[in-house]
């Protein structure tokens, strides 16, 4: 009589961005039989556009978590620290694989697995840090990092020889040469390296810092206002222009109650006023309509605006 095991198809939970490392790590465990399901995660920084780009090539499903605010109380406080960016790669990692040990147990999923690499980023990736990750994120055991397996102890699917060991790899540091060589082998697409998650940008970085450095209690609408537009701030108010047609739209519709806004009648971009300390008088406003002019070539000495109190 054929064993219970045998009949049962091992199913694996792997942490899916849709690049190149994730991509590897889940066709690794196709290549091995395994049923593979991908889950990524959307938050106020990063999207899952490109894990739903790339995943169709591996024809396995694909499951998105939204935990935007979850994750922003993360990066306003985070408990291991950033990296060069006000990016909390360790506590953002740990958070997403709790998520995943969750899912993990509501679905029956035998183990967890990631694309991350030993060595690849010197902050969340290092022996340490995986060993952390791993301990913190009470998947000690199930959780698998196929491309770099070799390097690192044995996990459980191995032992209990769900996964073979020497099927997986033995891939560290910062060069992607052996990923790619793979990808080719087995015949995958794959994004350029880039950075999906805009907490790595030191631009966007360095305006999250003065924000939270004002007012601590932020959401959505307060991050999603620092992606777009140039930003001032007069002590404690910040005033967004738009640089083009396209901003100045979205500036206004992300205006909310108390911002004022003022439009320029003529071509030109239109301003956003947020008080996060203090309050909006008539000297800033003269300032923020001289602002406008200064970066409209089409202004006059007497152009008219709009000043709406939203």
């Amino acid at each position: 009589m054929i064993s219970n095991f045998i009949n049962m198809k091992v199913k694996a939970l792997v942490l899916f961005s849709g690049g190149l490392d994730s991509l590897l790590a889940a066709k690794i465990l196709l290549e091995q039989n395994i049923q593979v399901v991908g889950l990524v995660f959307k938050s106020y920084f990063f999207d899952e556009k490109q894990a739903k780009k790339f995943v169709r090539q591996l024809k396995i499903p694909l499951k998105i978590i939204n935990f935007g605010k979850e994750h922003l109380e993360i990066v306003k406080n985070p408990k291991y620290g950033y990296g060069k960016g006000i990016n909390p790669c360790i506590d953002c990692r740990l958070l997403m694989l709790k998520k995943a040990k969750e899912l993990m147990q509501k679905e029956n999923f035998n183990f967890v697995a990631t694309g991350e690499v030993l060595g690849e980023r010197p902050f969340s990736q290092n022996k340490k840090a995986l060993e952390l990750i791993e301990k913190e994120s009470s998947l000690k055991g199930y959780l698998l990092r196929p491309l770099s397996a070799k390097l690192l102890p044995k996990t459980i699917p191995e032992e209990k020889g769900w996964v073979k060991r020497e099927k997986l790899f033995e891939i560290k540091g910062r060069r992607r040469k052996k990923q790619i060589d793979l990808a080719k082998k087995f015949g995958l697409e794959y994004p350029q390296p880039s950075g999906g998650c805009i907490l790595t940008d030191l631009i966007f970085s360095k305006k999250l810092k003065e924000l939270l450095e004002m007012k601590k209690d932020i959401g959505k609408n307060d991050v999603e206002l620092l992606k777009v537009g140039k930003h001032f701030w007069f002590d404690g108010i910040k005033v967004v222009l738009g640089r083009n047609e396209k901003e100045n739209k979205k500036i206004e519709k992300l205006s909310k109650k108390k911002d004022v806004l003022i439009k320029p009648k003529f071509p030109g971009p239109t301003a956003l006023i947020r008080v996060y300390k203090g309050k909006v008088s008539k000297n800033l406003i003269r300032k923020v309509k001289k602002l406008i002019k200064d970066y409209s070539k089409k202004a006059k000495l007497r152009s008219k605006f709009e000043v709406i109190f939203v």
